[in-house]
């Protein structure tokens, strides 16, 4: 489908995104206020090597994920970020709805809200329905699937499922105290070149800076409680007009800001100060690779400092392998271990990879129940 063709599709919407209004500055912070010192992970099981795999009837795995949510409940963990896929809508949108509602009432049990993710631009664009493929050995991320994929973002005559996607989920948890935000596309302008870039379209950047704007008005419509959100994750965001259009969107477009820093702590706290003349509450929802300097002991200080929530990549080893770096696209990691680990907190046992950082993590955790009871 010719991106011309699509430009002149998306223009007919334009009268509509006017009607889809971002919170107000006091709306959010109001919002912001009634939440506690905000602590969790990026999750998905270690039985899971990706959202599809996750969610589906046939591997969707409820007591794996009550032991595995009891281990975060145990280092004071209160939220996860958790990603959906518009393909299980497409399968059977009324069954989809179960094991959301089943997972939220796991994660209640342990004290935990989740920010769910519609939407994602990372990894392979070449997403399938049933059984999935096994890891790639000694590779990070070796098999997760991006939503939408490469030939529905190109194909127009898909949108529609895609509105119906996110109004379908958004309304059916809209005002559910059991969700704590919506995250509506992942990275939309990740274009994965160290991995799959060239299975990516070429006009792919300027699909998703078109499609943006109309997510937020599908997820307005179904007037949802919680938040909406999209968080920016490259470049320099300390004025709008440096940041790229995609970005530019997130910020100007988000209820609350949310964004990603792999860097040391120090680097954290200027993306911090950068985010702060926004006027909204801000949320990290990535961080923590070890090998790049973007650790616990960094991070979280800060984050309790300015009161910013923090949810790290990883909870639990698995197969995602997200513990190996990123590196390991180059050079799989087949013939031995990495020197630390990238990502997770937990080995598949529930063993702590390192038993000084989860003695942190619940030390930081306590502190901000301390400072900001509910």
């Amino acid at each position: 489908m010719q991106f011309q063709t699509i430009l002149a599709f998306l223009l007919c919407f334009v009268p509509a995104l006017a009607a889809g209004q971002r919170w107000t500055e006091k709306q959010a912070a109001d919002w912001y206020q009634r939440q506690p010192w905000l602590v969790g992970a990026n999750y998905i099981p270690a039985s899971a090597i990706h959202q599809l795999e996750m969610w589906q009837a046939e591997t969707f795995d409820p007591k794996r994920i009550d032991l595995e949510l009891g281990w975060a409940e145990s280092l004071g963990m209160n939220t996860m970020r958790v990603f959906l896929h518009d393909l299980l809508w497409q399968e059977d949108a009324s069954e989809f709805r179960q094991p959301m509602d089943t997972f939220l009432t796991i994660a209640q049990k342990h004290g935990i809200r989740p920010m769910f993710v519609g939407f994602d631009s990372c990894w392979d664009p070449m997403p399938v329905l049933g059984t999935q493929r096994v890891p790639r050995p000694g590779v990070h991320n070796s098999g997760w699937v991006q939503s939408p994929g490469a030939k529905v973002l190109q194909d127009l005559s898909q949108y529609s499922r895609l509105e119906a996607y996110t109004k379908g989920v958004i309304g059916a948890f809209a005002r559910d105290s059991r969700v704590l935000a919506w995250d509506l596309w992942n990275e939309p302008d990740n274009l994965n070149s160290g991995s799959y870039g060239p299975l990516e379209p070429k006009d792919e950047v300027q699909l998703v800076e078109h499609l943006l704007p109309m997510v937020y008005v599908w997820a307005r419509s179904e007037e949802p409680t919680q938040p909406s959100t999209r968080g920016v994750w490259n470049g320099d965001w300390s004025f709008l007009e440096q940041l790229s259009p995609a970005g530019k969107i997130q910020i100007e477009q988000s209820d609350v800001i949310t964004f990603h820093s792999y860097s040391s702590g120090e680097k954290f706290e200027e993306r911090v100060k950068m985010l702060q003349g926004y006027g909204r509450p801000v949320l990290c929802t990535e961080y923590l690779a070890r090998g790049v300097a973007s650790t616990f002991q960094g991070t979280m200080p800060i984050a309790l400092k300015y009161r910013f929530a923090v949810i790290n990549w990883g909870l639990v080893a698995g197969k995602t392998q997200t513990y190996l770096p990123w590196d390991s696209w180059a050079k799989p990691y087949v013939d031995r271990e990495p020197a630390v680990w990238f990502h997770e907190v937990f080995r598949a046992d529930g063993a702590p990879y390192l038993i000084e950082e989860t003695e942190f993590i619940r030390r930081m955790a306590a502190e901000g129940r301390k400072r900001w009871p509910l």
